[in-house]
């Protein structure tokens, strides 16, 4: 029995790859300016953007919140800061403010804290209260 000899595998032929074309960069060339000695240079305003103006309806004012002008009495302690008659809550902390800015009672260095003196003392609990939770301590001295 005769073998049957194979014969040898062909190689695929080599595929050629064509050369990257060179691309060619050119410069921009630069660009010149003419200059008019005899003509002086006028000076242009910018464009004006021109806005579409929203025509918006009047505005209405705002009516303000009876509960916080209704009229509170003070307790003796708190009337003898801001006064004995009967004031808005708004108008009480307004008075406030000008009894600490006149007797220079806000903290030097931090401007959040007021110091109290002996009126306010009565009326805060303590001798040293934060501008935030002035207006909540005054509470109990209202009604």
């Amino acid at each position: 029995m005769a073998t049957a000899k194979k014969a040898p595998a062909k190689k695929a032929p080599a595929k050629k790859v064509a050369p990257a074309k060179k691309v060619a960069v050119k410069a921009a060339p630069a660009k010149k300016v003419a200059v008019k000695a005899a003509a002086p240079a006028k000076k242009v305003a910018p464009a004006k953007k021109v806005v579409a103006a929203k025509k918006a309806a009047p505005a209405k004012k705002r009516t303000p919140n009876a509960a916080f002008m209704k009229a509170l009495t003070l307790s003796p302690a708190l009337a003898a800061v801001v006064g004995d008659k009967p004031l808005p809550r708004t108008e009480i902390v307004s008075k406030l403010w000008v009894y600490i800015k006149s007797k220079d009672l806000q903290d030097k260095l931090n401007k959040r804290m007021i110091n109290a003196d002996e009126k306010l003392r009565a009326v805060f609990g303590k001798a040293q209260v934060s501008m935030f939770e002035m207006a909540g301590l005054i509470g109990k001295h209202v009604k």
